[in-house]
Order: C-alpha cells, then structure tokens, then sequence
C-alpha cells in the first residue's frame, strides 16, 4: 500500500502511564484481539529482563549506538529514564501510520510531549490520540511494584517518586483509563482504539468511497 492509496490515515496511538499501572499487560491484550495494530518497538540502552526479546519488547542498544542515531536524527522521541536511555524510531512509526496503519506506542510522559509538539501542523496532528493507564489508587501502584520483586527498595522508591509527577499529568492526554479490573481496563482501550478510527480528521476522502 502506497501512501496515495490509503483510505485513512492511521492513529497514532500513545500510551503513557507510570511504571506499575499495568500499561504492558494491558497493551499486549489488546494487540492479541487487533493483530493489525502495530506496536512501535522502542530502543533502550538497558539491559534486557528476563524473557524480554530483542526487536520485539526493544531493540536494545549501546550508549554509544543510540546517540548515533540520536545525531543522525533517527528518533522521533527519546528520554533518559532511570539512568538509561529510550526511543522511537520515525521508521517505526511515520510510514507506517501514513499508509494507514494503526501504530501503538508505549512511551513515557515526557515522551508523549514530544510527539504531540513535532505532530503539530503535520499529519500526524489528526492521527495523534494520546491514552493514560492509571492506577486505582497510589497504594496499589506501590503494592504492584514491590509484588515484582525485581528491583531494590531504592530503584522501588525512585519510580514511586516518578509516578507522583507522572500522574499529575493525566488531563494532558486524550483518554485516561484506569486499570483496576483488567478485563475492563482491556475493553475501554479497546473501544478508544476502534472509536479512533472513526474521526473523520484521518479519513483521505469519503469513507464510502471506493
């Protein structure tokens, strides 16, 4: 499909939340019911967790490799978080978007904002929709992220600290859905998703039109 053939733009669907709320399990169901859906594989300078694959949960990358493509402009957002460093890669998410295909990141707060800046006065400002997956309530986000028992009590504490900011955030984003039940937290995504696909800001032309 070329760029002049699709019916729609895609949406440009961005997910942000803090670490905790669920937004990894909530994505992931999603994407399972719509395998059309795209999800944008971030790159981090991390290192992997368990169980995470390269190219499919991140591409994982050098300090050195990532500010290389940092200078040569590869990132449409990037973030140092925690001490390590992630972003987005435009050919993740620009082509694909522009042929019509739904593409779902999962980036942070301070991600997001540079999206929604560098989408303003492109295409990419209809096909931009921003969704933020909250917890129930600041002590279940606590509870989620000591259950993990991945990390020390200091790196717990500092993504506490982070999501305190995170959250104020919330009016910035078009949807907030809270996940609490997660089957419901599931359909509520789900319903953006669709409901995303019906603006009439991404459609080329007529909808009925063939």
């Amino acid at each position: 499909m070329t760029h002049i053939q699709a019916q729609r733009l895609g949406s440009l669907l961005v997910l942000s939340g803090p670490s905790g709320a669920g937004k990894t399990t909530l994505y992931r169901l999603v994407l399972q019911r719509h395998p059309e859906i795209r999800f944008s594989v971030s790159c981090t300078t991390r290192a992997p967790r368990a169980q995470e694959r390269a190219g499919v949960d991140y591409h994982f990358l050098s300090v050195p490799e990532f500010q290389a493509r940092l200078a040569a402009g590869a990132f449409l957002e990037h973030a140092e978080v925690h001490g390590n460093w992630y972003g987005t890669l435009r050919a993740e998410v620009e082509g694909p978007v522009l042929d019509g295909v739904d593409v779902l990141l999962d980036i942070d707060v301070q991600g997001a904002r540079q999206v929604r800046a560098l989408s303003r006065g492109t295409p990419f400002a209809a096909a931009f929709l921003s969704v933020f997956c909250a917890p129930p309530s600041f002590a279940v986000l606590q509870q989620r992220l000591e259950a993990r028992g991945t990390d020390s009590a200091a790196v717990i504490a500092g993504r506490l600290q982070r999501a305190r900011t995170e959250l104020t955030a919330w009016r910035e984003y078009d949807a907030v859905v809270v996940n609490d039940r997660l089957e419901a937290a599931v359909a509520q995504l789900e319903a953006i998703v669709l409901a995303a696909r019906c603006r009439t800001l991404i459609h080329e032309k007529e909808p009925w039109s063939r």
